[in-house]
């Protein structure tokens, strides 16, 4: 317990040091991951738009009108 008093301050002064660096890591990390998945959305539009081109399809359009069928009929069942 005395040597943890005489010596363990230099060890709690760094981790305070350390603490500060917290947010601006959290927000590196979190930056680094918001520019993941922005580039994960472009990559998956752009193959979107190539299978598009390829097969002379809009599946943009399919999923959209599934979608909004899907809503509706949740819609109308939840009303009876």
């Amino acid at each position: 317990m005395i040597w943890l008093r005489k010596h363990g301050r230099s060890v709690w002064k760094e981790s305070e040091a350390m603490r500060k660096d917290i947010p601006s890591k959290k927000i590196k990390e979190l930056e680094r991951k918001l520019q993941r998945h922005q580039d994960e959305k472009e990559v998956l539009n752009r193959t979107i738009d190539i299978e598009d081109s390829t097969l002379g399809t809009d599946i943009r359009k399919k999923v959209l009108s599934l979608l909004l069928k899907a809503t509706s009929d949740q819609a109308q069942e939840s009303n009876e």
